[in-house]
């Protein structure tokens, strides 16, 4: 009986061996460019030169330039998100209400394409259209006399919530497309069934059901612009101030290069970004109830 049950125990490790194998691959990568750089960038964060303790590096982040950097890095992720998720969710009600099925799936489509089309080739379509040369730029100058330069820029902060509302808004609809459908249409018979208004159902049904994923969005949109870099350096680069644009200077510059203030600033902003997408995680399983 204890040699059967011995025989089961190495039948069940063998098999669990085989079930992770396959994976060893991808944990390896994970470990070395993921969890061995962050190793070591925390490690960069609190020591010196001379590899001794410090936290002046934390203590730097208190100046002026890093103070702005994070400043303008919220309020630019915080504006495209709130924008993102406004009309986003507008739009991704209005592709729930095709009758197409086939069309649904055709702009759902399109909407996972745009969302991927960011970075520096997005900065360069945008300098082409809106750019003080831009198509549109002289279009508008030309015909009807509107000259949008200097009052507006592609390379000043608005011009950067334009550019980042573009890939955040068709994320957005991605996202709540599926809490969208997954309101029930007994709700709404229901609710005018008792005298409820179109504005009253979404006020105290819609709405409550769909505050989770729409606090899950927003909270993703942060997290996603916040983290973006190629398309503010194309536009901007030094013009203006994210922390992204900070990390790079100080990690890869030839005159502000400070590694211990990147490594801190990059912990800084992990911490951040962590907190946002562990917010998101909670606030998408409390959406999901409803769904299921």
């Amino acid at each position: 009986m204890q040699k059967q049950s011995g025989t089961d125990q190495i039948r069940r490790k063998g098999k669990l061996v085989a079930d992770w194998l396959p994976l060893l691959p991808f944990l390896l990568l994970c470990l070395a460019i993921m969890i061995l750089p962050l190793f070591f960038m925390l490690h960069g964060s609190f020591t010196d030169a001379e590899n001794r303790f410090t936290l002046e590096h934390y203590a730097k982040m208190g100046a002026s330039i890093y103070a702005l950097s994070f400043r303008n890095s919220i309020l630019l992720s915080g504006v495209t998100a709130i924008l993102g998720v406004l009309f986003g969710s507008f739009i991704g009600y209005f592709i729930c209400q095709l009758p197409s099925k086939r069309a649904q799936e055709l702009v759902a489509a399109l909407c996972d394409v745009t969302s991927n089309f960011s970075g520096a080739p997005l900065a360069f379509a945008f300098i082409v259209i809106l750019g003080s040369n831009g198509v549109i730029t002289m279009t508008l100058q030309q015909y009807l006399g509107w000259k949008l330069y200097p009052a507006f820029s592609i390379y000043s902060f608005w011009g950067l919530v334009m550019a980042y509302t573009y890939f955040q808004l068709p994320l957005m609809v991605l996202l709540i497309i599926p809490a969208i459908a997954g309101l029930k249409r007994e709700w709404y018979e229901a609710a005018s069934g008792l005298g409820a208004t179109s504005f009253q159902y979404w006020r105290y049904v819609g709405l409550p059901v769909l505050t989770p994923a729409l606090l899950a969005g927003l909270l993703l949109l942060f997290a996603n612009a916040f983290g973006a870099y190629a398309t503010a350096y194309t536009l901007t680069q030094a013009r203006f101030s994210l922390v992204t644009l900070q990390l790079g200077f100080l990690l890869t510059g030839e005159v502000f290069r400070d590694p211990g203030a990147g490594d801190a600033m990059g912990i800084l902003t992990l911490l951040l970004m962590g907190l946002s997408i562990l917010l998101y995680q909670v606030a998408s399983r409390k959406g999901r109830r409803w769904q299921q």
